[in-house]
């Protein structure tokens, strides 16, 4: 959360000409109602299991780029979905970079409390090392997390 997923899959899809989907707009055009919402009335568990179902759907798509949201790629289950046909992509930035990002974000639930933010933070990143590839997003511009992954897919690309 807050580490730049829907900017740099977008800035991503744009150079690769392919198409983009941001798994929360998703959910939020499922559910016809915002993620915070989500959670309020239904429950994180709940949010969980859309989050599962719209990942499944969008596995079947070819050249597409897929911004999850910050919890997706924790779940075993999702890991191997992405992995499976694709690859994954892990935006690795500082807790206080996410906090300033965040600052002023009331559209994300998790955000708001800043030691739920912590536990999550920590907890979340022995999952998120399991990336195919990791790019360090605390210091660099879009562009530069972009170019990292496409060079990064060249040299795989020339490697299989």
């Amino acid at each position: 959360m807050g580490a730049g997923k829907s900017s740099v899959a977008r800035a991503l899809g744009t150079r690769l000409g392919w198409k983009v989907q941001d798994m929360d707009e998703l959910i939020e055009s499922r559910e016809h109602q915002s993620i915070a919402t989500v959670f309020a009335r239904n429950g994180e568990a709940y949010f969980r299991r859309i989050e599962h179902e719209v990942l499944c759907e969008l596995v079947h798509e070819r050249q597409l780029v897929v911004a999850t949201g910050g919890g997706t790629f924790v779940s075993t289950d999702n890991r191997s979905i992405i992995n499976k046909d694709g690859v994954s992509i892990w935006l690795d930035v500082s807790f206080n970079r996410v906090i300033d990002r965040l600052r002023s974000d009331t559209k994300r639930p998790l955000a708001a409390d800043h030691t739920r933010m912590q536990t999550l933070f920590e907890t979340r990143r022995p999952a998120y090392a399991l990336a195919d590839f990791r790019v360090d997003a605390s210091l660099t511009s879009i562009d530069e997390q972009t170019e990292q992954i496409l060079e990064w897919i060249r040299i795989k690309t020339i490697r299989t």
